[in-house]
């Protein structure tokens, strides 16, 4: 199975735009994990700029300022870089401006972010932003600012409230961060609307895998949160250009404790398929966890337990089709929705 992308345009500054590029309607936000309350903000931000005829766009930072104000805490980050560009990408959204958070962006001033940013940079139509969007230096500016903005330079904003699941849980990259650490990626997909994925490319491992008769991918998991260490069944998916093709997979997030293994490894073993994969960069979706990381007796024990590990991953996913569980919901739709 196949997946496309349609084109965004990435734009990585707000000074000296060409005038196709501004007068947007602009949704504010981190958008880490771009969920189900992210996507009612993107949802919204689309529904008025179809009403005005008019380009909508998302604007995001990079670095995410936490990491930029607090370097040395942990990986937290579900959507880092190119994976927050794709799932907002697949709302049909037109511009992605993704703006640099360094020293001179952090240190602009809520009203200089108002007026600086989005009226002389941007240009911006209309502002819609979640109920609890802070900015500015020292986190002073708030949704009231960005409507006081509004009456004084002329542009227009919609502020969404709190997005809340049937069982009245609010939709939270914390909450689904912890879904995440703690071994639960089917509650996290409930609130994300899709498979929580790991992106990074296939590097050279140590062909322990192979020599058991489990060949497996080495991922670099680069920046992202890593999920609590063990086996899941996962969808994996391979990327060429704009296209994605899935295929089922077990995958084994752990230190691997057998081999005395040092560092988080993400290694996935793909059903099915012969295919050199070093260099290409793969999805890893993740379904169901299947158990913990466990240590060994030997070569047998861990061809034993891997080839049970297949089986269980093999149930799960006849049951989980990766147009149920990977494929980005329709973003706009939740604002159409809400």
């Amino acid at each position: 199975m196949s997946t496309t992308s349609a084109i965004m345009r990435i734009i990585r500054t707000y000074s000296e735009l060409p005038e196709t590029d501004k007068g947007a309607v602009i949704a504010l936000g981190n958008f880490d994990g771009v969920h189900r309350g992210h996507q009612a903000v993107i949802g919204e931000m689309i529904k008025i700029a179809n009403t005005l005829g008019v380009s909508s766009a998302a604007m995001t930072f990079d670095p995410h300022p936490r990491r930029y104000f607090q370097p040395e805490i942990p990986l937290f980050e579900m959507t880092p870089g190119d994976a927050k560009s794709r799932h907002i990408d697949s709302s049909g959204t037109d511009i992605h401006y993704v703006m640099p958070f360094d020293i001179n962006f952090s240190s602009l001033t809520a009203s200089e972010f108002i007026e600086d940013v989005l009226v002389k940079g941007l240009g911006a139509r209309h502002i819609v932003a979640g109920y609890d969007f802070v900015f500015g230096k020292g986190r002073t500016g708030d949704v009231s600012l960005l409507e006081q903005g509004g009456v004084e330079h002329g542009y227009g904003v919609t502020i969404v409230p709190a997005v809340q699941a049937q069982d009245g849980t609010t939709y939270s990259s914390t909450v689904i961060r912890k879904h995440i650490q703690e071994g639960r990626p089917r509650d996290a997909a409930e609130l994300l609307g899709r498979a929580w994925e790991v992106e990074g490319e296939v590097m050279t491992g140590d062909q322990r895998g192979r020599q058991i008769g489990f060949p497996t991918a080495n991922v670099d998991p680069g920046s992202y949160v890593m999920p609590a260490l063990g086996v899941y069944a996962v969808w994996v998916g391979v990327t060429d250009g704009p296209t994605t093709v899935w295929h089922k997979a077990v995958v084994n997030v752990g230190r691997r404790p057998t081999f005395d293994g040092e560092g988080i490894t993400v290694e996935t073993h793909l059903f099915d398929i012969d295919e050199d994969l070093y260099g290409k960069i793969l999805r890893v979706a993740f379904v169901d966890f299947i158990r913990p990381e466990m240590k060994f007796d030997g070569f047998e024990a861990i061809k034993a337990q891997i080839a049970a590990d297949c089986v269980a991953a093999r149930e799960i996913l006849d049951a989980a089709a990766p147009n149920d569980i990977t494929t980005p919901k329709q973003i706009a739709e939740a604002g159409n929705e809400r």
